[in-house]
């Protein structure tokens, strides 16, 4: 019964924030819950191999029958399968796109949406988007994507769920042919990059977009190869991003984000320059701090920043002495309060060695909010987890993979115990009970504008 339960949480993890066509009528059309499907193997980006080596390997066959939203049963673990390398976590990224479902997604528009084998396939429908349900700031996004010669999509940014100008209101980066007023690389109503600029382009073959947002300044690569750098002056700051199917064949892999503007928080011998401690009880919170991180033991106590935070996107990297320490990073905090905020759950213990069954929640859970979808590692190696506070929506990812996607619809109240809480306070690193034994090595938070 309470694996039956977990897995139901697999469908549960998206929340509505949709996208309109540039061509579309002024009616939105009606979003659609994801669906999520199978899938398995290496889904490392391959930007970079010969196009001959992948000309003859995309199935340009569009789909046929009724277009329905594909729903099918999925083995979760496949998931783990795609936690990324230390390298990247190390350097900030994680998956939009686990690899084998579509959480975190949501459809507007009917089209033949699907993903298998760490791919997301779209050939035919209405003009139609796949879009985060969440908003985002300014960051970094990779995605790999491959087409039809004469297919016609894009990646949104900064879209607006109703975007309509997409000269002024987002941006839209075209993957079109050569004859588009707006080829493949361009941002449509804003700046064409000539079909020359890409060199021997197969649309058929695995290419990298590479973005950069950063206020008004906007960067795009194509295979490691700068191709466009304009201003934008119009568009918001938060924003989804959004996959869109507008005529033809596409596909798209490998779609990852970091933010950038990231503070680090003190954790070394330093620590009370941005940090103070807090105990229940005098005596029983140890903390130890070296060039390593900081090391907490034992509770109930806390380590508070001294800065407080509303919307935000945080990174921490931590170790803990076996899976079944419980720890969890607390935010938006109630500042002379022992621990009343918002919980990250820092926890890996799980039942039967299922990672579909957390024994507490889990690594990412909102705690007594919304379990973990699954468990990512033991947390005895370092481990990083991400966590973006956006209004009322709490998004977490451990190791890169997504485990929690919360939205707090309960009523306003300043302790985020009784309801839902949007002020900023500070974040707080638990100390548990006296078996807690957790160390720190980074924190880094961005402020979302």
């Amino acid at each position: 019964m309470l694996r039956s339960l977990y897995c139901l949480l697999f469908v549960s993890l998206l929340a509505i924030c949709g996208c309109k066509d540039k061509a579309s009528t002024s009616d939105a059309p009606t979003p659609q819950v994801a669906g999520q499907v199978p899938g398995q193997g290496n889904t490392d980006s391959t930007a970079g191999e010969s196009a001959s080596a992948k000309v003859d390997k995309l199935d340009l066959t569009v789909g046929t029958g009724e277009l329905s939203l594909p729903d099918y049963e999925m083995n979760g673990r496949k998931i783990l399968t795609s936690v990324l390398s230390t390298e990247q976590l190390d350097e900030g990224w994680v998956r939009l796109f686990d690899g084998h479902t579509l959480a975190g997604w949501i459809i507007t528009g009917k089209a033949d949406w699907q993903c298998k084998d760490g791919v997301i396939r779209v050939t035919r429908g209405e003009p139609s988007f796949l879009a985060t349900n969440f908003d985002l700031a300014d960051y970094e996004l990779k995605v790999d994507f491959r087409c039809g010669p004469q297919t016609n999509s894009g990646v949104f940014l900064r879209a607006t769920p109703e975007p309509g100008d997409v000269g002024l209101d987002c941006l839209e980066l075209n993957i079109a042919p050569p004859e588009n007023p707006f080829p493949t690389g361009s941002f449509v109503k804003r700046q064409k990059v000539e079909p020359s600029t890409l060199g021997e382009f197969v649309p058929t073959a695995w290419h990298t977009f590479h973005v950069r947002l950063e206020g008004e300044s906007v960067k795009v690569s194509l295979d490691g190869k700068p191709i466009l750098e304009m201003a934008d002056e119009t568009s918001s700051r938060r924003g989804c991003i959004s996959l869109q199917h507008n005529q033809g064949v596409v596909e798209f892999r490998n779609v990852l984000l970091r933010p950038i503007a990231s503070r680090k928080l003190k954790l070394g011998e330093n620590w009370e320059e941005d940090w103070v401690k807090g105990e229940k009880e005098a005596g029983s919170l140890k903390i130890d701090a070296s060039a390593s991180g900081l090391h907490i033991q034992g509770g109930l106590g806390k380590v508070q920043s001294k800065e407080s935070f509303g919307d935000f996107w945080l990174q921490a990297k931590y170790s803990l002495a076996k899976p079944e320490v419980n720890s969890g990073i607390f935010f938006r905090c109630i500042e002379d309060s022992m621990l009343d905020g918002y919980e990250c759950q820092v926890n890996h213990a799980i039942n039967n060695n299922d990672p579909l069954s957390p024994k507490d929640a889990g690594a990412g859970a909102i705690f007594r909010r919304k379990p973990a979808r699954i468990v990512v590692g033991d947390g005895t190696k370092p481990t990083h987890i991400s966590l973006l506070a956006s209004g009322k929506q709490m998004v977490t990812w451990v190791n890169g993979i997504m485990t929690t996607d919360f939205t707090d619809d309960r009523p306003a109240d300043l302790n985020p115990r009784k309801g839902t809480r949007v002020e900023a306070g500070p974040i707080a690193l638990q100390g548990h009970d006296p078996t807690t034994d957790a160390t720190f090595h980074e924190i880094k938070i961005s402020t979302l504008r």
